[in-house]
């Protein structure tokens, strides 16, 4: 499956700032078909999850009448549980020379058979057990479709690359509530009515997978069968280290996307009926950004679009505790909450595969999804907590002075990405 890429004889230049040169002269490399099918099925994939992504805190709290404290314990558990098996999922992608699609397309099915089991799911324990399979499914398939997308681009249009995988699957977060919205209005039993659509587009995507995305067949295993020690032991690389290290701190003072809709639906006093279509302003905002956003991490360094990133979250935050009411501030909030996301999802991808050698791709790539998806299921947990005992703003407000901090210290710690001269393309 995979080449050396003639393409790269002349080798890219990265800057200290990790801003990666092609040489002169060269034409910009074209996307390659991994990319298109691979965002296809995550666009799907995406109007999938999203669909009970956008109903399910206001499911949880409202129609079960969960507090804030188990709320947190669940969307934890929806979010960060799924960094119990990336590095699973990226092992075995690695050790299989080319097992990348099959490993994914294990979790994106499991992701799917879970969508029915809600239907039948009323209470924390049976709810939680539900999600935690469906964040298993997640975990599978995240390393290795993120390897995949890194080994079928050359290094000076990776970040363009991950970008325009990014656009895709966002388009699918953008019409997962318009279609979760639709049905809610439009059926007696919404939310069952929600959870069974999901399914059937969840097994589409799949079917997308399978048929389109390319298998590997015939890819030669490689020399020495890669380890789980020898992923960890990737973080003695320094650039590595260094980002992986940023990416925890981050995460631990990232806030749920669900905790963020329900502030602006208690700050503006949104109608229940129009929950759902709270995840759209985020939703546009990463659609419209994360194709130029990639663009610019390649020609101006990955990390420092990454940490802009994060302080338009940080302004984000603040403007939820100012007392400010005005019509355009779920707007600004909102564009500002995806603008993080174009800004730092799939830039941080491909900022730390300038450090992860081609045969341990997928599990290096884990090691820092998995750093980050535990601490982001931390602050779930802390969160919640604060916002039990002190309150919602008590809680914003020591996010906010947590953000920043690490915010502050991840600057510090600005790592040096590196390019070596020639890499691994799909053939």
């Amino acid at each position: 499956m995979y080449v050396a890429d003639s393409r790269a004889s002349t080798p890219a230049r990265a800057s200290a700032d990790g801003a990666v040169r092609p040489p002169a002269g060269r034409r910009r490399a074209a996307l390659a078909p991994t990319v298109l099918a691979l965002g296809t099925v995550s666009l799907v994939t995406d109007v999938s999850s999203e669909m009970v992504t956008a109903v399910l805190p206001l499911y949880l709290v409202t129609g079960l009448g969960l507090s804030p404290l188990g709320f947190g314990l669940l969307d934890g558990i929806y979010n960060g549980f799924s960094a119990l098996v990336r590095l699973v999922g990226g092992h075995l992608a690695d050790r299989g020379g080319g097992r990348h699609k099959w490993v994914a397309g294990a979790g994106y099915g499991l992701s799917a058979l879970c969508k029915p089991l809600l239907l039948v799911a009323h209470s924390l324990t049976p709810i939680g057990l539900v999600l935690a399979a469906d964040r298993t499914g997640k975990g599978l398939r995240t390393a290795p479709r993120d390897a995949l997308i890194s080994l079928s681009s050359t290094p000076e249009s990776r970040g363009r690359a991950f970008g325009v995988h990014r656009a895709m699957d966002t388009a699918g977060a953008l019409l997962g509530p318009l279609v979760a919205f639709w049905i809610l209005r439009a059926t007696v039993d919404g939310y069952d009515a929600v959870f069974t659509v999901s399914f059937c587009v969840a097994v589409l995507a799949v079917l997308v997978l399978v048929l389109f995305v390319p298998g590997g067949r015939g890819a030669p295993p490689p020399a020495e069968r890669p380890t789980l020690g020898a992923a960890v032991g990737l973080l003695r690389r320094r650039d590595l280290r260094r980002i992986t290290v940023c990416a925890l701190l981050l995460g631990l003072a990232t806030v749920s996307d669900s905790f963020v809709y329900l502030l602006l639906q208690r700050r503006l006093g949104v109608p229940d009926r129009w929950f759902a279509l709270l995840p759209l302003g985020t939703a546009a905002a990463f659609l419209l950004l994360a194709v130029p956003l990639g663009r610019l991490a390649d020609r101006v360094g990955r990390w420092t679009v990454f940490l802009a990133g994060h302080g338009g979250l940080l302004l984000a935050y603040v403007l939820l505790l100012t007392s400010w009411h005005g019509t355009a501030l779920p707007y600004v909030v909102l564009a500002l909450h995806g603008g993080f996301y174009a800004a730092t999802d799939g830039v941080l991808m491909a900022a730390a595969s300038q450090s992860v050698p081609e045969a341990l791709r997928s599990s290096g790539l884990a090691v820092v999804q998995t750093g980050q998806a535990l601490t982001r299921f931390a602050c779930s947990l802390l969160f919640g907590a604060a916002w039990t005992v002190w309150g919602d703003r008590a809680a914003l407000a020591g996010a906010v002075v947590a953000l920043a901090v690490c915010a502050a210290f991840a600057l510090t710690l600005r790592p040096e990405e590196t390019v070596t001269p020639k890499e691994a393309v799909p053939a």
